[in-house]
């Protein structure tokens, strides 16, 4: 094993806060480029600009939330949403998947995230015909604490009591989250006889689909309290959509909902 004195390490040191990259100082020194980079994360950390050692407040226990954001990310993470904690990372993420081709979606998932945590930088990460719109933190088990193992729909989904209260205050919010995440917006048509010849009718309509039943329910609690009327369209037998079809409840979700784009 090489022992290398203070003196190279603070040379090492001096060229790393100059900007010079760890391979260069490496090389330039003889010493392995992992021991470098150790004393550069050690002298960061004694500095307080080792981003590890950051120590932000959690928005929920400070009160310092912004809610209308959070009832929209909540309603992507009931979605199309899951949080990850990799043994080899210090926090775990968030990650909302989003379909390659709504990238104004995408926009609108890091607004919120970047809302919501403010001290945390989202990324996107490609995968083969969407991305993973993703944010790390380690406040996410006090925001989300809906997380457990398996899949959402084959464990209980319930909102905490301040989680219900965000949503009760910002249900227009919520229910755009949750239409962004697993939800659409369609034209069915359907024929009518009008003046004794069948003619095509086209209408619009907004489509929840979800395989759980408490979300589906979540989903349902706050259109009744929004004043909108649903019904529930069934895949084999089983619930499986929410349908909103009604003319004057579709104008209202096109105000504050809108088609994904």
């Amino acid at each position: 094993m090489n022992f290398h004195g203070t003196e190279v390490r603070q040379k090492a040191l001096t060229l790393l806060r100059g900007g010079a990259k760890n391979a260069d100082v490496a090389r330039q020194l003889n010493v392995p480029k992992g021991t470098v980079g150790y004393w550069k994360h050690e002298d960061r950390a004694k500095r307080g600009e080792c981003p590890g050692r950051v120590h932000t407040r959690c928005p929920r226990c400070d009160d310092d939330l912004d809610k209308p954001a959070y009832a929209y990310l909540l309603g992507l993470y009931l979605g199309d949403g899951h949080i990850i904690q990799h043994k080899a990372m210090r926090a775990p993420s968030l990650s909302i998947t989003c379909t390659a081709t709504w990238p104004a979606l995408m926009d609108e998932c890091e607004k919120a995230m970047r809302a919501v945590l403010p001290h945390n930088s989202p990324c996107r990460v490609r995968r083969k015909g969407c991305f993973d719109v993703k944010v790390y933190s380690k406040h996410l088990w006090c925001l989300f604490p809906q997380h457990g193992p398996g899949r959402k729909h084959e464990r209980t989904i319930a909102l905490e009591p301040w989680q219900q209260e965000i949503v009760d205050a910002n249900p227009w919010e919520f229910i755009r989250g949750l239409i962004h995440s697993d939800g659409c917006r369609i034209t069915n048509w359907t024929t009518r006889i009008v003046a004794g010849e069948r003619k095509r009718y086209e209408y619009p309509r907004y489509i929840f689909t979800n395989k759980s039943d408490d979300i589906r329910q979540l989903c349902t609690d706050t259109l009744d309290k929004l004043g909108i009327a649903w019904t529930h369209c069934t895949r084999n037998g089983n619930p499986y959509n929410i349908s909103v079809a009604r003319k004057a409840d579709v104008a209202l979700m096109d105000q504050h909902v809108g088609p994904k784009h």
